[in-house]
């Protein structure tokens, strides 16, 4: 006897006010030609059209897709603190709470937060709203640096290519490297980054917003290669220590030997995106010690090796 082939894994991909084209585009089409997923898009009708960067979209289905579905995933949009429909988020509980996989996108994780589901759990975001996600959501616990976080049940990716991985992850999970792999190479995609791979922000030093240490923080950025101390920057600044770490802190919301480390990280990244410079030299330039410390403090605070990430940006 011959046995039914197994029915498809159903997927409901949510299309919130504002979504995000190409959010919306990645789990469309990672899951979409894999004959293991049945993938369909849905959106609350109560709350009016859909529109994601000026353009319009008409969801084929509403939000009873939601209860059949067996892993909902949440696109980014692009106000991730606009208020929500109260129907798509009681959509979205009731979906988790009968057992369904629960997955964001970018900002989505808003979504998911809004709607309690991530409280006292890692998630993560992209990289520019983390922090939002914190302050409005404290009690769960936002995990910046990651490209996504599996969490079980709910998964959370950061933006853009992040999503893909986060889908390629998923599909690992489900059904084995092969056919992840076979889906990536059909997106031109990595097979597999991890998740604890950091995101590569813009910069990693934090904004000042005060005037008062200006001009010795553009004097340690000048003088990144040379050892500094706390004691040198504060009598630079006519300070004694003490009052210079406060100070500090409060302009720079960190404090001086964090952001010295993440300023010489920012030019390290810059000096392996855009010259062949030796990694030993990067590590002299960039004041990061031996090119032993260089790596174990490149890997800390980025997920990778400094080898390994001038060759994703040359590629």
């Amino acid at each position: 006897m011959i046995e039914a082939p197994p029915e498809p894994h159903r997927i409901a991909v949510l299309a919130l006010p504002g979504v995000l084209l190409l959010d919306l585009g990645i789990p469309v089409q990672t899951f979409g030609p894999d004959s293991h997923y049945d993938v369909t898009v849905c959106a609350d009708p109560s709350a009016g059209p859909v529109l994601g960067d000026g353009v319009g979209l008409t969801a084929p289905a509403g939000l009873e897709a939601l209860r059949d579905a067996d892993t909902v995933v949440v696109p980014g949009y692009q106000d991730p603190e606009a208020p929500l429909p109260g129907t798509a988020l009681a959509a979205i509980r009731a979906a988790h709470a009968r057992g369904a996989r629960l997955v964001s996108i970018c900002t989505g994780a808003f979504t998911l937060a809004a709607a309690g589901l991530l409280d006292g759990r890692p998630a993560t975001t992209h990289w520019r709203d983390a922090a939002a996600l914190q302050r409005r959501y404290p009690r769960i616990d936002v995990r910046p640096n990651l490209l996504f976080v599996d969490d079980g049940d709910i998964l959370t990716s950061a933006g853009v290519t992040a999503g893909v991985d986060l889908c390629l992850h998923i599909i690992r999970q489900d059904h084995g490297a092969a056919a992840a792999n076979t889906r990536a190479r059909a997106l031109v995609a990595p097979p597999q980054r991890p998740g604890f791979q950091a995101q590569f922000m813009e910069r990693l030093r934090p904004d000042a917003c005060g005037d008062e240490l200006a001009a010795v923080r553009a004097w340690m950025l000048d003088n990144l290669a040379l050892r500094q101390s706390v004691d040198e920057l504060a009598r630079r600044a006519h300070m004694s220590r003490r009052t210079f770490i406060r100070r500090f802190q409060q302009e720079a919301d960190s404090s001086p030997m964090a952001w010295l480390t993440a300023a010489r990280l920012d030019w390290a990244r810059e000096l392996l995106e855009t010259t062949p410079t030796p990694v030993e030299q990067v590590a002299r330039l960039s004041g990061l010690g031996s090119p032993a410390a260089f790596r174990a403090t490149f890997h800390r605070h980025l997920g990778t090796s400094p080898t390994e990430y001038r060759a994703t940006f040359r590629a």
